[in-house]
């Protein structure tokens, strides 16, 4: 891992960010309190050739901290279904746009991980749309972000919640789908078992006991492990690396629960993240696959809605040789997704 130094004051709200950015995501960095340590101070200066704080170095690479007098771009970053911000939409996409030089806001789900809301664990595609609007709210209120410069970006079903979100908001003027999914299709076929209304039955019966007082049963989405998954004959590559994901050190945090409260599942049912796409979907667009198709469909998603879209500035970026949970968090595909994603970025914003 890359040496991080971190030159810093006290009073300073863009330093103690950034610091505790690095706490969140077990970044271990050195930090020099300038206001003090006057050889420090000197030091920073003659690297930076300024003034400002935080002054942050990974590696070679020096990253000048905000100016509060400047308006910066800004990207909401949305995460995958069952997943939550310490995982791939914030320590991996967030993080790499955050070194570019954006302001990225990453937040938990409505009813899920650090988020309000009860009962807990709703998946349900009108909330997960509405909640990246509420954070287009909040970006637009804050001094330091240009409120006409505000993009998206979404992991697994985050990617595709984005698209949606782009088709029905233009404030956000760019857009990017890494991995994405189209959860009203998923669940239809892959959760439904390709049975969509004997699944819409079965929704509606578990809603209406709880609704009369039985228990709110909460299903979790993936095996307990790869063994286990492979114990039940499970073979779909999807499956598999989710679990390899979300169930080890790899990817696993407090919050990602992989778990849904399947009687609220029902609006999902006939729902379509790519609704209008032909008319209303005109913002630059960039959608980002792996090649090797997986049962939840992200390969398939991500050629339909590069087709689909209106817009004129499209673009694809297949990942030769890597998986939908390869682009995650794996070095190589995150490097030739970053590689595409942050220059569209500073392009389109």
């Amino acid at each position: 891992m890359k040496e991080v130094l971190v030159y810093s004051t006290p009073t300073c709200h863009f330093c103690h960010a950034a610091k505790e950015f690095f706490k969140a995501n077990n970044v271990p960095f050195t930090d020099y309190n300038v206001a003090e340590d006057m050889e420090k101070r000197k030091e920073m200066v003659e690297k930076s050739e300024q003034m400002g704080v935080p002054v942050i170095f990974i590696g070679e690479e020096m990253i000048i901290g905000f100016d509060e007098g400047k308006k910066y771009p800004a990207i909401v970053s949305t995460h995958p279904i069952g997943s939550c911000k310490e995982q791939t939409a914030g320590n991996i996409y967030a993080k790499g746009l955050a070194e570019a030089g954006f302001v990225v806001l990453v937040h938990d789900a409505s009813f899920q991980g650090a988020s309000g809301g009860t009962p807990r664990f709703i998946e349900d595609p009108a909330i997960r749309v509405s909640d990246i609007r509420f954070a287009v709210d909040y970006l637009q209120s804050l001094p330091y972000v240009d409120a006409e410069r505000i993009g998206a970006i979404g992991v697994c079903g985050g990617g595709a919640y984005t698209v949606h979100a782009g088709i029905t908001d233009h404030r956000l003027k760019a857009l990017v789908s890494i991995t994405g999914v189209n959860y009203g299709r998923l669940i239809r076929e892959g959760f439904a078992q390709f049975q969509p209304r004997q699944l819409a039955q079965h929704i509606a019966q578990m809603r209406t006991e709880q609704a009369q007082g039985g228990e709110r049963e909460v299903a979790n989405l993936l095996p307990a492990s790869v063994a286990q998954a492979q114990e039940a004959g499970l073979t779909d590559i999807d499956v598999l690396e989710a679990t390899e994901y979300y169930k080890t050190a790899r990817g696993q945090q407090p919050n990602g629960a992989t778990s849904q409260l399947m009687s609220f599942s029902g609006a999902a049912m006939g729902w379509d993240a790519f609704l209008h796409a032909e008319v209303l979907l005109t913002q630059p667009l960039m959608v980002v696959i792996g090649d090797k198709p997986g049962g939840f469909g992200a390969f398939r998603d991500g050629w339909e809605i590069y087709s689909r879209a209106a817009s004129t500035d499209k673009h694809i970026v297949v990942a030769e040789g890597w998986s939908h949970y390869d682009l995650y968090d794996k070095p190589e595909p995150v490097a030739i997704a970053m590689a595409k994603v942050v220059p569209f970025f500073k392009e389109a914003l």
